[in-house]
């Protein structure tokens, strides 16, 4: 569905990473202007962002999103319609090995940023502040952990489970804290698992297609059943920006890809695929090995997101097997875009920091 750009200028946070650079080049491929902001830590590349970083609608910033005089700075001289806030640690492995850069970028920081919003909404004339949106990016993790039945919605409570969605929940909270208390329009969205191409390589799906291409063990947690939801990352960026034009302020959407798979049955499907397509490489000698499973490892996530299909219109488009080829081929065709960024391991079960 077409949609209506009410909101030209957009500051995005955190858009040199997997979620974020898909939003920035949706954003200035319809001609919006877009100021992307980002520390740049490990998981943020601009790589990512070739394809506009010499596009005129777009600049990037490399900055703290805590940082409350460039926050100041950047309102004032961009002056968005919007803000979609997409900074955050998002890796939860790391945050079982190292949980306080997570309060600081995925709490603290976001404080920070409400704040700056809050006031810059607030000087604004009334017909431009009706018009402004701050759309937080979150997780389904903030819900917990589901039984083999039933789906996360808006309306399910809050359960987080690890140092990163405690963290993301807390976010969550302050958000709708600053809408409740100060009118700041906001919009949050708790997305599913997203995959497909410039995911960083040490999440699951690209770190089992790098290893299998590689001839490596595929690493599985536990007994490998562990259930998820996976979203396209094209589709999620679709639906953030359904919500961005159409959501009602003040609401939550739940956004899912309705593809719940096992840990081992992506696993399969991967070395199957990187068989298929390069038997030349390392992938026809790659095994699924099963590793001692994370601590607190959620069992299930599933989304129901009826209320956004339903109320905007949106629905994802692409289904898990052909999603997931598309991003097997994608890598495969990209060893220039993941091979500098790999480290060989998953990350993050280390000593406590």
């Amino acid at each position: 569905m077409a949609l209506e750009a009410t909101h030209r200028s957009i500051l995005v946070t955190g858009g040199a990473g997997f979620i974020g650079s898909a939003v920035c080049r949706a954003l200035v491929r319809e001609g919006r202007r877009v100021l992307n902001l980002d520390a740049l830590t490990y998981a943020g590349t601009l790589s990512s962002l070739a394809e506009i970083e010499g596009a005129a609608n777009y600049r990037f910033v490399q900055g703290d999103v805590g940082d409350a005089g460039l926050l100041a700075e950047l309102f004032e001289s961009f002056k968005p319609d919007a803000v979609m806030h997409l900074a955050a640690e998002s890796h939860v492995d790391r945050s079982i090995g190292a949980s306080a850069q997570f309060i600081t970028t995925n709490i603290v920081a976001t404080h920070t940023l409400v704040e700056a919003a809050r006031r810059y909404c607030d000087g604004l004339q009334s017909d431009v502040r009706d018009r402004f949106r701050f759309l937080h990016v979150s997780t389904d993790e903030v819900f917990g952990s589901l039984d083999e039945t039933g789906a996360f919605t808006e309306a399910t409570r809050y359960d987080p489970r690890s140092p990163y969605s405690a963290s993301k929940a807390a976010s969550d909270h302050l958000v709708r804290a600053w809408a409740h208390t100060y009118g700041l329009p906001v919009l949050i969205s708790n997305c599913s698992n997203n995959y497909g191409p410039y995911q960083f390589p040490e999440k699951f799906i690209p770190n089992m297609i790098v290893k299998a291409l590689n001839g490596e063990a595929l690493p599985v947690y536990g007994d490998g059943g562990n259930v998820r939801d996976w979203l396209f990352v094209k589709d999620h960026v679709d639906a953030l920006l359904a919500m961005l034009e159409r959501g009602k302020v003040g609401e939550t959407y739940a956004v899912g890809g309705r593809s719940e798979r096992t840990n081992i049955d992506v696993a399969k499907q991967i070395l199957a695929l990187t068989t298929e397509l390069t038997p030349q490489s390392g992938a026809s000698r790659a095994q699924i090995a099963f590793v001692a499973d994370r601590p607190g490892h959620d069992r299930r996530y599933a989304i129901d997101c009826s209320k956004i299909e339903r109320e905007l219109g949106w629905r994802a488009d692409v289904d898990f097997e052909s999603g997931l080829r598309r991003t097997v081929e994608w890598y495969i065709a990209r060893r220039d875009w993941w091979a500098p960024l790999y480290r060989g391991e998953r990350l993050g079960l280390g000593a406590a920091g």
